[in-house]
């Protein structure tokens, strides 16, 4: 792909982004997931946007990942697992401007399979 096709498909993912930003927010109570996937590996965070802070977060590059579903779905059992240590059991789902299929839908299903309410 030329640079100006990457520069506009960033420039959607970025728009997309800010219209999900605005409608979701995490709590102490609700922390917010966040999920980035580049073409190497996913990282997953889990956020609480009143304090400003991160709770837990999970790299997969750390776990040896790969950015595919079953990279995903073992990203998604040890944050699951973090959070649960933490006492965690809802949260919402950001998934960063992303389509919601293939690597991120894998995420997000995995999250739900291993105890976290979405």
């Amino acid at each position: 792909m030329t640079a100006k096709v990457l520069k506009r498909k960033l420039a959607l993912r970025v728009k997309r982004k800010k219209r999900i930003r605005a409608k979701i927010s995490g709590t102490a109570e609700c922390l917010r997931i966040s999920i980035f996937k580049s073409n190497r590996t996913v990282y997953a965070q889990a956020i609480n946007d009143v304090a400003g802070t991160t709770l837990v977060a999970s790299d997969g590059r750390k776990l040896g990942l790969k950015a595919n579903k079953e990279g995903a779905k073992a990203l998604a059992k040890d944050l699951a697992s973090k959070l649960s240590s933490k006492g965690v059991t809802e949260a919402v789902f950001d998934r960063n401007g992303y389509l919601y299929h293939g690597v991120v839908a894998a995420f997000a299903e995995a999250l739900r399979e291993n105890g976290i309410k979405l």
